[in-house]
């Protein structure tokens, strides 16, 4: 099977190490490719950005259709940002992070908590857990204060304010597992479970491990009801080469 990762930022290197460990982590005979948009924030750290972001991703959904041969896709932001429109524009199934990460964090622990990277974001990590009904199982969304950058430019000065904050986490929470909040955490999750002592789950490769399980089930996104193919109609302006698109496309 064929699996992209979708980095809905611009930033080319955390593509890679996204990709890297998606790779490290995908079964025998799964090929995993990674693409990112063309234009967009560097980093997703805000509602503006996501819904920017929200705009490339529905465009390297269509890419991938185009491209064919595509089983499912993945949407490595933690903000899961466009998600849903995502899913509309493909039969294939199309995996967000932060909802893959916390249906795996119940499956190993009664109750988790998120570290991610700015204060500010975890407040869209509050409404994801809303609006995917996992409120109840995660008992504090904690922050590190770095921005995701940060990852990238001062990797080792980040990975110890996350690891500080994951094991007050352990400390304080009253948990039994960590979600990290950030698909750039891709590649620290066994560093951090080591120094942690606790399951920590990153929702990049749970995603893709969601991915391969419901390609190989055979199941692919409804068509039916508010998930079916968008309708034909206008687009204007810089969205026009959009107008009359139909879905799927051949």
């Amino acid at each position: 099977m064929h699996i992209r990762i979708i980095n809905p930022n611009t930033t080319a290197s955390m593509t890679a190490a996204i990709h890297q460990a998606a790779q490290q982590q995908a079964g025998t005979g799964t090929t995993v490719s990674a693409s990112q948009p063309d234009a967009g924030p560097v980093s997703i750290e805000s509602h503006f950005d996501e819904v920017i972001s929200a705009v490339g991703v529905a465009e390297e959904v269509l890419k991938g259709e185009r491209e064919g041969g595509i089983d499912a896709y993945v949407v490595a932001c933690f903000g899961d940002p466009g998600l849903l429109a995502a899913r509309e524009l493909t039969r294939a199934p199309v995996i967000g992070i932060a909802e893959a990460a916390f249906h795996l964090a119940t499956l190993v622990s009664t109750r988790f908590s998120i570290v991610t990277t700015l204060g500010r974001t975890g407040i869209i990590a509050e409404h994801l857990l809303q609006q995917y009904g996992f409120s109840h199982h995660c008992r504090r969304i904690r922050a590190a204060e770095i921005p995701v950058l940060d990852l990238e430019h001062h990797p080792d000065a980040a990975f110890t304010r996350i690891v500080e904050e994951c094991c007050r986490a352990r400390d304080e929470d009253d948990i039994g597992a960590i979600v990290l909040g950030c698909g750039g955490m891709a590649n620290l999750t066994q560093q951090i479970s080591r120094e942690v002592g606790l399951p920590v789950v990153e929702g990049v490769t749970a995603a893709l491990k969601l991915a391969e399980s419901l390609v190989s089930l055979g199941l692919h996104t409804s068509k039916y009801g508010d998930l079916a193919y968008p309708r034909p109609k206008t687009f204007t302006g810089k969205f026009s080469e959009l107008s009359d698109l139909a879905l799927p496309l051949k």
